[in-house]
């Protein structure tokens, strides 16, 4: 029987996805597991993964956006009436009838699927390869079984098509950038790395001439945009600044080495986690005229990448260790630079830290994720000349910026809580308790 694939919903707060290619076309044999489409949600890139085998019959949205749970193909048998489902595509699908929503799943690397492979080359196709500086893997071999002849070499060398040995990364790449690749000289393999190098360098030669260009925002920018402004519009940003001696954090940090590596960011989620639970506003949110506390903590890690900022979520971490901690953010945060977390791992937050202190910043005010009620700050660790019993002393200190949302957290509940968390963080050995 045919049945709908529609955009899936993949998080309480998404409202669209936008398609950006599709891998089949209508008419082919999909397979349960085929990949069918890639889709861009609000801060994730993934490819949407066929649950049911069937023929493509209709792709209904070749690319662009559309609201999560509406149609955009239809599977089935080969023979089968569509025309009343061509009918009502355009009518959103609701969710407790979707039975053939996709699964995302991350996409195992092109460049890892060619790679595993191994070209079937006559000895003549590799002579003669070698000689003329032509990759191999890049021929569609003609002879038995598909093995690359010689003929197959002189045909493509004489084509004006790659010649050069590169890797399918850097084919892809340099069709991206719009660079001929057979024109970089490069020793052995051209590799996806020389590509963006050349590329570079061909830019530098045009920057003399001034331009101005435009390009839309990817979604994640553009939520990002949204989410920014609609804080700055909802709620009442207070900004509270403290600096903390770090001496004794630093001792408690060496001391770890040996049994735990932890960063100073591991540190303070473990003691902010911690105090949280004594100042229940501060880990409140604002749900129209009510005030929603907990009794646990999921905090909010910021974690920087070129396309933007992208927040994953450690859970219960008022309940976790620090080693857990430690090793829970660095998970995270890899899963956030490969572009394979999951969307239950970026959501549910109820307070953020956000570590600006690797840019060496002494100060800065930091924007609510909504709808939790504060953001804590974290900046560089930097000498600083204090007088102690007459003599001058550099002591590391470290300034904690801390925005809070007045409508709840007020101006007192705001500094008690710093200094609640100056006090653990220059008394380090109380996690120990």
């Amino acid at each position: 029987m045919a049945q709908f694939i529609v955009m899936p919903k993949l998080g309480l707060t998404m409202t669209e996805g936008k398609i950006c290619k599709w891998y089949k076309k209508e008419g082919d044999q999909v397979e349960k597991g085929d990949l069918l489409f890639s889709v861009e949600t609000d801060k994730l890139t993934n490819d949407a993964e066929a649950t049911r085998g069937g023929i493509l019959r209709k792709i209904l949205l070749e690319e662009g956006s559309i609201g999560v749970l509406k149609p955009v193909a239809i599977i089935g048998t080969a023979d089968e009436d569509i025309e009343e489902m061509l009918s009502q595509a355009g009518a959103v699908v609701k969710e407790e009838k979707a039975d053939t929503q996709v699964e995302i799943e991350e996409k195992v690397s092109e460049e890892k699927q060619a790679g595993a492979k191994r070209v079937k080359a006559s000895p003549k196709a590799r002579r003669l390869a070698k000689d003329l500086g032509v990759d191999l893997a890049l021929i569609e071999g003609t002879g038995p079984g598909g093995t690359v002849s010689e003929k197959d070499v002189k045909d493509f060398s004489e084509s004006g098509q790659v010649k050069v040995k590169s890797s399918p990364a850097a084919v892809k790449t340099a069709e991206n950038l719009g660079v001929d690749i057979n024109s970089i000289q490069q020793e052995g393999r051209v590799m996806k790395g020389d590509v963006i190098e050349y590329w570079n360098f061909e830019k530098l030669q045009e920057m003399a001439a001034p331009e101005e260009k435009r390009q839309e925002m990817s979604a994640m920018r553009r939520v990002i945009s949204e989410r920014m402004s609609e804080s700055q519009k909802t709620a009442a940003f207070v900004n509270y600044n403290l600096s903390i001696d770090v001496r004794e954090l630093k001792r408690f940090k060496d001391k770890l080495k040996p049994v735990v590596k932890v960063s100073y960011t591991d540190l303070i989620v473990k003691i902010v986690s911690r105090v949280l639970l004594e100042f229940p506003l501060v880990n409140s949110s604002i749900d129209d005229n009510e005030i929603i506390t907990r009794n646990y903590v999921n905090m909010g890690v910021a974690v920087a990448l070129d396309e933007g900022l992208i927040v994953p979520v450690v859970k219960y971490a008022n309940v976790k260790g620090l080693a857990a901690i430690s090793r829970e953010i660095k998970e995270l945060a890899g899963k956030a630079r490969t572009n394979s977390l999951k969307p239950d791992e970026m959501s549910g937050g109820t307070f953020t830290v956000t570590n600006l202190g690797m840019f060496n910043m002494e100060s800065f005010t930091p924007i609510i994720n909504q709808p939790e009620s504060a953001i804590l700050g974290i900046n560089s660790i930097r000498d600083v000349a204090t007088n102690v019993d007459g003599e001058l002393v550099f002591i590391p200190m470290m300034t904690l910026s801390l925005t809070a949302d007045h409508r709840v957290v007020d101006g007192a509940v705001g500094a008690r809580f710093l200094n609640r968390v100056k006090e653990y963080m220059e008394n380090p050995s109380i996690l120990v308790l």
